[in-house]
């Protein structure tokens, strides 16, 4: 099972200081952090995508890229690659050109975002967000597995004989996770494909996401991609610990109770009883965390949010200490005690190459036996 971070690169105030760091720090902070999380032995980094304050990751491959380059193990991800809003050309040519910079350590998670207005800022109609989304990835599915794409749409000029370059790395496309909240078609599209659903489920309550996950699986099933138990899913959450549980509450609130998202709304103990937030030990949220499997099955990807809400970037690197050293060492042995033989672990770059060579050293063995007989 994957573990790691992801963030949504909020500039937000510190409540307790009043202070806000800039763009510039915000980002190298980001990359910082993206280094730790090699470091403590998490496997992913995922940043969103965003076009507007307070977010700073506008350029995710940028930010990526630059990650790529100072680590060695770390997959990169992201938590959000806007589907609708960007060209289907740019993604699958900017995601190769990834790839090949990071030596296949890259797969990303398409959505249609969280802002409304970014629709008009980049010359699309956010009445159209599904049909965008359907459109424009069997698109960029095309174009990462054909050469030559003649092609032609609603919602982008036609494509002649077209050739997206460079190509992905050894063939193989990036592994595409497909990320939403409450929409079924995109849970449907996920399984149509046979790619991965990431549930980013830290607003929802767990039956909701069940819910959610519970569709994917049927969907993937049918599509006969596998057994339900053997879909790809992933999973949202957010934690916040100290070695004592009441030092992390206390010390947490204030970020809580003035959270752009968040604040002002639910306390802090009716939002951690309704959705994944988990304020308090490490104990509690190895706990919390290793019972998740019991709501939506056997999964492949837990990523956490920590570097949000105006938190400081000394108590964030903190806390992916504490996650790496205390909490997903146990986390692993439990999810690997429980999981099934044949339910398959998160496809990696390494993996999807090696099962495409052994599928055609199949085929090829088939075609000899045939000219044999």
């Amino acid at each position: 099972m994957q573990f790691g971070i992801f963030t949504v690169g909020d500039l937000t105030q510190d409540p307790t200081t009043g202070t806000t760091i800039s763009e510039n720090q915000r980002i190298k902070n980001t990359v910082e952090l993206a280094r730790h999380v090699e470091q403590v032995g998490l496997d992913v980094f995922a940043t969103g995508e965003h076009h507007n304050p307070p977010f700073v990751p506008s350029s995710p491959t940028t930010t990526l890229g630059f990650i790529a380059a100072q680590t060695d193990k770390l997959l990169l991800s992201t938590s959000t690659t806007l589907i609708t809003t960007n060209d289907p050309v740019k993604i699958a040519e900017d995601y190769a050109t990834l790839q090949h910079l990071a030596d296949g350590r890259v797969d990303l998670m398409m959505g249609r975002g969280n802002t409304g207005p970014v629709y008009p800022w980049f010359g699309k109609d956010i009445r159209d967000g599904i049909p965008l989304a359907i459109e424009n990835y069997a698109l960029l599915r095309r174009l990462w597995t054909e050469d030559v794409v003649t092609w032609e749409g609603k919602y982008r000029t036609p494509l002649q004989s077209f050739t997206a370059t460079p190509r992905p790395l050894d063939g193989i496309p990036p592994f595409v996770w497909h990320g939403s909240i409450r929409s079924t078609e995109i849970a449907e599209q996920a399984a149509y494909y046979g790619d991965g659903f990431f549930h980013n489920n830290i607003f929802w309550p767990m039956s909701h996401t069940r819910q959610m996950v519970a569709l994917y699986r049927r969907r993937f099933e049918h599509y006969g991609h596998g057994s339900a138990d053997q879909a790809i899913v992933g999973l949202g959450g957010q934690v916040f610990m100290r070695a004592n549980s009441q030092d992390a509450v206390r010390e947490f609130r204030p970020y809580f109770d003035n959270a752009p998202v968040y604040g002002h709304g639910p306390s802090l103990e009716e939002f951690s009883r309704e959705t994944p937030l988990t304020v308090g030990s490490p104990e509690q949220v190895i706990e919390r965390y290793a019972a998740m499997a019991d709501s939506v099955g056997d999964y492949q990807r837990q990523l956490f949010l920590l570097d949000h809400a105006g938190l400081p970037h000394q108590a964030v690197m903190e806390q992916v200490e504490i996650l790496g050293t205390q909490v997903v060492p146990e986390l692993r042995k439990i999810a690997a005690a429980r999981k099934p033989a044949h339910v398959p672990d998160a496809p990696t770059h390494a993996s999807r190459l090696a099962a495409a060579a052994a599928n055609a050293e199949t085929h090829s063995t088939q075609d000899l036996e045939e000219v044999s007989r």
